[in-house]
């Protein structure tokens, strides 16, 4: 719980139980980003996070974070299409990745290294972005994955 936001926190875990059951009825699921503390507690999570965690727990082909940025940009304001593991903290460092984009990444790597195969930051201002990176070669936000080209 983080005091100073209020009744926010961090998820700890994923009971995917109803989850699955929904997706395996045919249904497909709408999660509000709320938790409960060990105590009780009823608590708002960032929703980036929770889908994060969620698609980690359900070890999700992709995460998609519709954002309002073209995704991760180089210094020059070029788009990344694709960024591996070790590039998101080489950005981060070198300062590349800063302000809001931060949370983003962190958050598309930590789905990775749940088991997530790739997380998009996708730029939702383009029109049917989600169809056309999913099912298109055209890049409209940078995929952060492990996994060879």
């Amino acid at each position: 719980v983080r005091e100073e936001l209020g009744y926010v926190g961090e998820p700890t875990g994923v009971n995917t139980a109803i989850i699955t059951d929904l997706l395996a009825a045919g249904i497909t699921p709408v999660v509000a980003p709320i938790g409960v503390s060990e105590e009780g507690e009823t608590l708002n999570f960032n929703a980036d996070t929770a889908a994060g965690k969620i698609a980690g727990a359900l070890k999700a082909k992709r995460l998609l974070l519709l954002t309002d940025v073209a995704g991760v940009l180089n210094k020059e304001k070029v788009l990344f299409p694709r960024l591996k593991l070790k590039q998101v903290e080489e950005l981060k460092q070198d300062g590349t990745v800063t302000g809001g984009m931060i949370p983003k990444v962190e958050m598309a790597k930590s789905a990775v290294l749940e088991g997530v195969e790739g997380a998009v930051i996708l730029d939702g201002r383009v029109p049917h972005a989600v169809l056309l990176q999913l099912l298109s070669d055209r890049a409209v936000g940078t995929l952060v994955s492990d996994a060879e080209e």
